[in-house]
């Protein structure tokens, strides 16, 4: 249980405060941070609590946004993202999770460049700070709001172009998890992750992201986080789930039923 984490994502609706004390009653170690969550609690405030408490941050979410699909400009995208990085170095996070922003009517190529230059410019603050940044491939089905990167190849590609060792990937099973070939590039895949997020589902996304209970999907989670840590993974795992099937659930008993999953997941057998 050691390299347990919880999004806050998963407690949507309850406050930075709540999740933190409720991480504590529950011994478990470290946190996903969501930046809006601490930024209505404060974030001074927050960074004390966290060190009051003893939870460490597996992942800031999220920056990004370059391509200026959510209204932003390029140059105010960049301006969070130093902010977020300077916010993840002050809370020592194991990562800063970046969505690119969509296509927005830009070409392939045009989006491929703006992404580019805005990792080639961040990485630099990263490196000084210590600070590693995780791009998010999504799946196809619920990414076009967020991301242009839904798939492994285009993410690994765009990891080497930048090529730094603060550049790296989420490994979200509930989008990755679906491709039949992704267990035989586990090997491939690992060394370059920053931070998996567990989710499961009962069928791939189409329109809006719906993660089940772990355990109660289709996903090969076991074989996937038994597969990344054969493979060199020493990282958190950070359980996310959210969406129409989880809504009306009680946070305490869907966390409680994540660790019980979790545990089996690196259960061992002594003979």
């Amino acid at each position: 249980m050691d390299c347990l984490s919880i999004s806050e994502m998963t407690t949507f609706r309850w406050s930075f405060e709540e999740d933190v004390s409720y991480l504590k009653r529950a011994n478990i170690p470290a946190l996903g941070v969501w930046r809006h969550k601490l930024a209505d609690y404060g974030e001074e405030k927050g960074v004390d609590l966290l060190s009051e408490m003893g939870i460490k941050v597996s992942s800031l979410f999220w920056a990004g946004g370059f391509t200026g699909s959510d209204g932003r400009s390029y140059a105010d995208c960049l301006e969070d993202a130093e902010d977020a990085i300077r916010l993840a170095a002050v809370m020592q996070a194991e990562c800063l999770v970046i969505y690119t922003g969509a296509r927005a009517g830009h070409t392939s190529n045009h989006v491929r460049r703006l992404i580019r230059s805005a990792l080639i410019e961040l990485v630099p603050w990263a490196e000084d700070l210590q600070v590693s940044l995780a791009v998010e491939p999504m799946h196809s089905g619920c990414a076009a709001e967020w991301t242009v990167l839904t798939d492994l190849d285009a993410s690994l590609e765009l990891i080497q172009e930048v090529g730094s060792d603060h550049l790296k990937l989420v490994f979200d099973t509930y989008h990755l998890g679906h491709d039949p070939a992704i267990l035989d590039r586990l090997p491939e895949v690992a060394p370059h992750v920053a931070v998996v997020h567990l989710g499961d589902a009962k069928s791939p996304p189409r329109g809006e992201q719906n993660r089940c209970r772990l355990g109660e999907g289709v996903l090969p989670l076991k074989d996937l986080c038994l597969g990344l840590k054969s493979n060199g993974y020493q990282g958190w795992f950070e359980v996310e789930l959210f969406g129409e099937e989880l809504e009306s659930e009680d946070y305490s008993e869907l966390i409680g039923h994540a660790q019980t999953e979790f545990e089996q997941i690196f259960e061992t057998t002594v003979l």
